[in-house]
């Protein structure tokens, strides 16, 4: 031990012995003398007053404290760096406080405005930290905090400049429009032949591709005639799914064909299709396919065409009828011709200059190229380096293909364009404007948000007021009930009545119900996603299983689609997307089913077979055997005596093992066992149609002749929902 240490320790030790001999003082009550105050140097604690019979070590012990004085200084910096939040007296309290933000002005944490709460009509359980608090609450609040508030000064806010993209005015110079091809709707049922049709005049093998030879999703296309026209083609699927996909290719469109079989007639699809190309009011022209096939009647699909409000030339209307056989390429021609004949008639000019206007049709996300959009454009020309807007999202654009995915340098109005750079993937339907620069795109992003904020915040409050309003009834008719009560016993029995929803308030999120199936949904593009959201819409089945969507997006699985089901105890649907073999042995590893589809109706029956999982089995009664109480008496056993009933097996058999009812004028008024089942004297098993028997219940009920005994055996049976999706 180094000599500084050694005088240390045996000043402490000095210290100790001054410390027992002032105790010992304290404890003969030696009071009433001077106390000396002793001055410590550089030491935090200042001065010490001390029994005059210690006077003589005080030199003793300022030293011995001044060895420790770099150890009490840490000790006291460290309590120094611990701030106390204070209470203030005084709150600044202003409209629309959440509770996090009431609970940061006083100085407490949420659960004592949530314990506060419990003495007003407020429903605890619809309260979140963000949840806005009524001002009469906020007040009430701070009061029985015992504290004081007073109102926030109001900042003026100045009404924000609409900084948002606009439409340039529509001009009819005939110096700027030029020619555009038309853009032409395919539009009918499904498998009617659409894809075929389109395919034939484009001569690629689409349908082929296409998953159930059924279109999922728009495609564009521009299709080159052998007179130089070009005519720009929107083939909308036919499935019942996906009516907001065939709604937005009419919106653009300027002419529809619609394609009807020859064999099938008028579907529902179709008079869907004919209801779209009505409501954007966009001439039709009718394709009768596959007239090659034996059973093909054109003649009748025109005829029911014609209560839909279809006339054909030959009945007198305006609409062209063509025969034709998409297959086979028969009269492919003679339907374009009438296409570019009915475009000409129709003078489809635009405004090539100037910024870029458009619509997007469709939107997806590639793995090496990002978000990618396909859009018609419908005035000026894009090119590569365009700033563009598009929903709540901006682009610079990168690069430009076509149908065919070769990049092309420009795009003019009517011509379909997949569109490369954008910072997220728009949604499908969105229109397309082109801004300056990117500070001007940012500017209008900011203003879009800021007016969707406001919409949200609105919608909000509409909800907020008709919960408290609903809530305030309920009440209302609490106090009355209280109302003979004192104040305080009210406001106790109140308490009393509402504490345990402050204690069961989850700090966490729950555990999710079994009787709960949460879903995330995946898809190609915006279009099939919006298709399955759509449909999942229609679920009224609430009471059997609630259905919940945790994430819906575009893109191939990914590890946080994994994590996201795991938390929710969810299940993955993909359709006509893919999951790499690391992210199937991570859900495998996890217990995380991964369903991946290409056709929409498979994956809605997956879903279906999926919601019957959840379900609980229920229990069906079978029948075996029928008997009729015949006689009645009764047997004694020990002391207990013992109703027994003489039946006849009229019906089937009745079996010991199995369950017995007993019935009588209609009505079950007991279920269980036998005790007992003899046939004469002896005891048995099983007895037969035709046979007498004896026997008497687990229970003692008296029989009454005329009672029927019901043997049956119970199975568990597995529920189906009733959810009907439309198809």
């Amino acid at each position: 031990m180094s000599r500084g240490l050694l005088l240390r320790f045996e000043n402490l030790v000095q210290l100790r012995g001054a410390c027992l001999q002032l105790r010992a003082l304290s404890s003969r009550k030696v009071y009433g003398a001077q106390w000396k105050p002793v001055q410590l140097s550089a030491h935090p604690m200042g001065s010490l007053f001390l029994h005059p019979q210690l006077w003589p070590k005080h030199r003793l012990i300022s030293a011995a404290l001044s060895q420790c004085r770099h150890l009490a200084t840490k000790e006291e910096t460290k309590k120094k760096k611990k701030k106390v939040p204070l209470t203030r007296g005084e709150v600044e309290i202003r409209q629309k406080m959440t509770v996090e933000e009431l609970a940061q002005a006083m100085g407490k944490d949420i659960d004592h405005i949530y314990e506060a709460l419990l003495y007003t009509d407020v429903n605890l359980d619809s309260v979140e930290p963000d949840s806005i608090l009524n001002e009469d609450h906020i007040k009430m609040i701070v009061q029985k905090s015992g504290m004081k508030y007073k109102s926030a000064k109001l900042k003026e806010e100045k009404e924000r400049k609409n900084t948002d993209a606009v439409k340039r005015q529509v001009v009819n110079y005939p110096a700027v429009l030029t020619p555009r091809p038309p853009v032409v709707t395919i539009l009918g049922h499904v498998d009617h032949g659409k894809t075929t049709l389109l395919d034939s005049l484009r001569k690629t093998q689409v349908a082929s591709m296409e998953a159930g030879g059924i279109t999922q999703h728009i495609g564009a296309f521009i299709v080159h005639m052998p007179s130089g026209e070009k005519i720009t083609f929107l083939d909308t699927p036919g499935h019942a799914a996906f009516s907001a996909m065939r709604a937005r290719g009419t919106n653009v469109t300027d002419i529809v064909i619609l394609v009807v079989a020859a064999e099938d007639g008028v579907m529902q699809q179709t008079i869907e299709s004919i209801q779209h190309a009505k409501n954007a009011g966009v001439p039709l022209i009718l394709a009768i396919n596959k007239c090659d096939k034996p059973e093909a009647d054109p003649e009748r699909v025109k005829k029911e065409l014609l209560a839909h409000d279809v006339v054909c030339e030959e009945f007198g209307g305006d609409v062209q009828a063509v025969n034709i056989s998409a297959l086979k390429g028969e009269n492919l021609m003679v339907l374009a011709e009438a296409t570019v004949a009915l475009a000409e008639m129709l003078e489809l000019k635009a405004d090539a200059t100037g910024l870029v206007e458009g619509t997007i049709i469709e939107s997806r996300k590639d793995k090496g190229k990002g978000p990618l959009t396909t859009a018609i454009i419908q005035r000026g020309t894009l090119r590569k380096g365009c700033v563009l807007v598009a929903g709540k999202t901006w682009a610079k654009v990168r690069f430009l293909f076509d149908e065919n995915g070769k990049a092309v340098d420009s795009a003019s109005p009517g011509i379909p364009v997949e569109i490369m750079g954008w910072k997220e993937s728009p949604s499908a339907g969105d229109e397309i404007l082109e801004v300056e620069s990117e500070q001007r795109a940012q500017e209008v992003m900011a203003w879009r948000t800021y007016v969707e904020q406001q919409e949200r915040m609105k919608k909000d409050l509409e909800v907020i007021e008709a919960k408290q309003k609903e809530h305030r009834v309920e009440y209302e008719k609490q106090q009355q009930q209280l109302a003979h009560l004192t104040w305080r016993q009210r406001k106790a029995a109140l308490y009393k009545a509402n504490k345990h929803l402050m204690f069961s308030r989850p700090k966490e999120r729950a555990e999710m119900d079994e009787n709960t199936l949460s879903l995330i949904v995946k898809g190609d593009v915006d279009g099939s996603v919006e298709a399955i959201l759509n449909i999942l819409d229609s679920y009224d089945c609430e009471d059997e299983c609630k259905l919940e969507i945790v994430y819906f997006g575009m893109g191939d699985i990914t590890e946080n689609d994994i994590s996201l089901a795991e938390a929710f105890n969810g299940v993955i649907f993909g359709f006509s997307v893919k999951a790499n073999e690391s992210i199937k042995k991570l859900a495998d590893k996890k217990g995380i089913k991964i369903k991946l589809h290409n056709i929409i109706y498979k994956l809605i029956e997956d879903l279906k077979d999926e919601l019957n999982s959840r379900l609980p089995p229920t229990v069906v009664e079978t029948t075996i055997g029928q008997a009729s109480v015949l006689d009645t008496f009764s047997v004694t056993v020990g002391k207990n005596r013992i109703p027994v009933a003489g039946c006849r097996v009229h019906k089937g058999l009745l079996d010991r093992k199995m369950k017995f009812k007993l019935i009588r004028n209609r009505d079950v008024i007991w279920k269980g066992c036998l005790s007992s089942l003899k046939h004469h004297k002896d005891d048995v098993q099983v007895i037969k149609t035709g046979m007498d028997c004896g026997l008497s219940l687990d229970k003692n009920l008296e029989f009454n002749i005329g009672d029927e005994i019901i043997c049956y055996e119970e199975k568990e049976v597995q529920q189906t929902t009733s959810w009907d999706p439309g198809f």
